[in-house]
Parts: structure tokens; sequence; C-alpha cells
């Protein structure tokens, strides 16, 4: 009878270790290695997690801040004719006249400077240069110039004003220190900048000079030379070759955060087109006159408003405004404002320069602003 086959004994599961000795049971290696494979893929879903969950909390602190924000949601626009210019005797006492208002401007938070012509020039940009006292030239233009020249801040000057006549003596006026002529080491949410001709990336942005020690490079493609707006991340690399940030509107740092973020120039070709060509779509909701013939200010308070208007007039004040422009039929320029207004009744002298009448009146409009809107006067 041949030999009956051994039945199979069941070998032990065993692997031997690293150094070859002693055997383990494979079983529990391997329940083992399952155990660690488990525990780094809970702890990979964890991380996962909490990096949801901190970036949920981050846009919610900026929800937060966004609420909390005192942004001003009003505008306030100032419009004066060119003709101002001609009461200067010399180059220089122009171009400090300039300065006057400007300085006056940036200090009562004017958002908007109309400048219009009495004269029937029909100026309506920068190009050419004024002719000299007296002249029937182009003094809308010189004052115009000017303005932006101070307005922009001085990192940028070179690369937006070439060297000119009108200019000559600006560099010597008063600088306006607003709040968007930053320093070079200077830490701000926002900075002015202007696009560079450098070569970037299809998809990678563009590259900004904004007054910083690196170039900063933003999330839009811009053709180079623009003057922008551009808001820095909040978070960035010290060791990275350029900061990071992203373009936004000019009105950006006003409406979200209250800041004074200077102010744009337009020229007007008379004085009804101050009215007409206003930027903004819903027009001048409340426009004040200023003259001593008006209404005493001390008596009236302003009602709500989104964009007001206020205007001065010349040397021989806003009745020839009215007379010298075609477009309008009236004689009597107080019709062509909600209020008009006498900011300094009881005056001294028998008239009120200008530039004069820029502080005067604004501040006392100031006052009757910071009623209408408490919250907002402070920022």
């Amino acid at each position: 009878m041949a030999d009956e086959p051994s039945p199979k004994k069941n070998k032990p599961n065993i692997l031997l270790n690293e150094e070859g000795g002693e055997k383990v049971n494979w079983r529990q290696w391997k329940a083992q290695k399952k155990e660690e494979k488990k525990l780094r893929k809970e702890t990979r879903v964890i991380r996962q997690l909490e990096k949801q969950k901190q970036k949920a909390e981050d846009q919610q602190q900026i929800h937060q801040e966004e609420n909390e924000s005192k942004g001003r949601s009003y505008t306030l626009s100032v419009a004066v004719p060119g003709s101002v210019m001609d009461n200067a005797q010399s180059p220089e006492l122009r171009t400090y006249l300039a300065g006057q208002i400007a300085r006056a401007c940036a200090v009562f938070c004017v958002d908007e400077v109309i400048i219009f012509d009495e004269q029937g020039d029909n100026i309506t940009n920068t190009e050419g240069e004024f002719k000299g006292v007296g002249k029937k030239g182009q003094a809308c233009v010189q004052l115009a110039r000017i303005l932006q020249y101070l307005e922009c801040p001085q990192y940028l000057r070179k690369s937006f004003f070439p060297v000119h006549k009108d200019l000559q003596f600006a560099g010597v006026l008063n600088p306006l220190d607003s709040p968007h002529h930053m320093r070079i080491d200077e830490e701000a949410e926002f900075r002015e900048g202007v696009v560079l001709d450098r070569p970037c990336k299809s998809g990678k942005g563009s590259l900004v000079n904004c007054g910083m020690r690196k170039d900063v490079r933003i999330d839009k493609q811009l053709q180079a030379g623009l003057r922008v707006t551009v808001q820095l991340n909040k978070k960035y690399n010290e060791d990275s070759k350029v900061h990071q940030g992203s373009v936004v509107a000019p009105h950006v740092p006003r409406t979200l955060r209250g800041l004074y973020w200077g102010y744009s120039v337009r020229l007007a070709s008379c004085l009804s087109s101050v009215f007409t060509e206003c930027p903004y779509k819903e027009g001048y909701d409340l426009t004040v006159g200023t003259s001593e013939k008006g209404n005493n200010a001390d008596d009236i308070t302003l009602s709500p408003f989104k964009h007001m208007l206020v205007v001065f007039g010349g040397l021989r004040g806003l009745e020839e405004s009215v007379n010298s422009d075609d477009n309008l039929s009236v004689t009597d320029p107080s019709v062509l404002f909600d209020l008009y207004l006498n900011t300094c009744p009881g005056q001294g002298s028998r008239t009120i320069r200008t530039e004069e009448a820029l502080l005067i009146s604004l501040s006392e409009l100031r006052q009757k602003i910071a009623a209408v809107f408490p919250n907002m006067s402070a920022g």
C-alpha cells in the first residue's frame, strides 16, 4: 500500500526582521503598517480641515473689517475759473497762486477740481502753454497742469510730467503731503504706482513701481505707463524679489477706508459744462454757489447728498461767468444752484480773492458736512 501524503501543516506566518535574526509575525506587521497608513491619512485630512477653517476665518475677518470700515461715501467737488491766474503779475506769483488752491483742496479733502473757462477758448485738455499775464491765453491749462503736478506723488512725477515751461517754478511750492504721498519705507494698504515696461510671462500680470524698494506684481496685465491704484497683499514673503498686489479703482481707499486719496482735475469749456459734463452718473445732487450777494451761510443746514459741488467766481464774481456763457439764458446766477451762499458776511475788504474764498467757504461748509455725516467726517 502506497504511502498516503501527509496532511499540510499550517506554516506560521513569519517574517525576518531587518537584522535577519528574530522572526516576527507578518500578520501583526501588516496590521501595524495598515494602522500607520490610517493615521497618516487621518493626519492629512485634519490638516486640510484646519486649512479650510483658517481660510474661512480669514474671509470672515475680511468681511468683518469691511463692515467695520469707516469709508466715505460722498464726494466733494469745487469749480474755479481759470481767469484767477490773471490776478497774478509774474510767473512766480501765478505758480504760487495755483499752489494755494491746491493746498486748500487737499486740506479740506476735495475729490474733484473743475477749472472752467470764462473767455470762450473752449479748452478741454492740458496740452499747450500759458502765453502770459493779461493775454488771451491758456490760463486754465497752466492752472490745471500745476494742480495735477502737485497732486501726483513725488516718486511718479518723472513718469508723467516732463520738463515744461508751466512747471518752471512748481518745484518750490509747498507739498500737499496727502495720505497717498508715501515715503519709501512707509507701510500702507494702498499705494499709487505706474505700470513698468518690463516683460512678464503671460498670465503673470504686470510690474508696478509704487515708490518702494521692491516693485509690485499686480494681478492684471496692463499697458506700460498707466497710473494705477494698488492694494498690497497683507502677507508677503520678505525674501521675494517683488511684492504682490491687485489693481483697484481710485475711489476704493476713500469708500473702503475713508482715506483722502487726492483730487482729480477736469477742464470745462464754460460754466454750464461744469454741470453737464459731471463724471458721476447721478450728477451733482447738491450744488452751492458762493457770492457776497448770497444768503448768510450761518443760517443754513445741508441735506444729505452723494456728490456736492461748490462753485467759485473769478475776479468779477459768478455774474461774469454767467454772462460769458452762451449756453445760459439767465442773468441771475443764484437760479443755477440749490444754495447760493455768502460764506463770509460782514467782510472788511471790498473783495475776497478766490484762493481766500476757497479756504473760507470750505471751512464754513466743513461743519455743515460733518453734521450730515458725523461718522465719516472724523476719517
